[in-house]
């Protein structure tokens, strides 16, 4: 596959943080992110029918080839880690009913992949997303970031490192692949 899309989420029952990334020749552009803001609605099923009815939403607008999900963390809050693990169901069975292939990814690994640390922080994580993927600002709510990251992240999972190609020693590889040096 030449060309593919990858929609990244981050569930929340507060804000819903997703990005859109387009890969074409091997390389990675940011299509959307953003946030579904879900802090006006008091009820936790409403929520969740609404995080439902919004991932379809996002997938019948930008046709994606996969889903790259947030796994939850475990906290110290039982409630808050049920409430989270609910979110990221609903969003995970939106993508089902569309036949789309999932991906899940823990915090950690999603930080690493980008960072190069798996306890960055969101505002690190931010910064080099600006930077990889050329965007003007820094959004507000972080949740976006978060969710273009879950995106970046299965890119980078799935990125073959040499392209097919093989090498006999480092001055070869070196030879066959002068972008991956710096």
């Amino acid at each position: 596959m030449t060309e593919r899309i990858i929609l990244g989420i981050d569930p929340g029952t507060t804000l819903m943080g997703y990005g859109v990334i387009k890969v074409s020749n091997k390389k990675p552009v940011m299509i959307a992110m953003g946030v579904i803001d879900l802090k006006k609605l008091n009820d936790h099923y409403i929520k969740l029918g609404k995080i439902f009815e919004r991932t379809i939403g996002l997938i019948d607008s930008f046709k994606p080839d996969e889903l790259a999900i947030e796994a939850p963390f475990f906290g110290k809050n039982v409630q808050s880690m049920l409430k989270l693990g609910r979110a990221q169901g609903v969003a995970i069975a939106a993508a089902i009913s569309r036949d789309i292939p999932i991906f899940e990814y823990a915090p950690k690994k999603i930080k690493m992949s980008i960072t190069g640390s798996g306890s960055a922080s969101k505002e690190q994580v931010a910064g080099i997303l600006k930077h990889t993927l050329n965007f003007k600002e820094i959004p507000k709510d972080l949740d976006a970031t978060d969710g273009l990251a879950a995106a970046l992240c299965h890119f980078y999972q799935n990125k073959p490192i040499t392209d097919g190609k093989s090498s006999s020693s480092w001055k070869d590889f070196i030879n066959k692949n002068p972008t991956r040096i710096k």
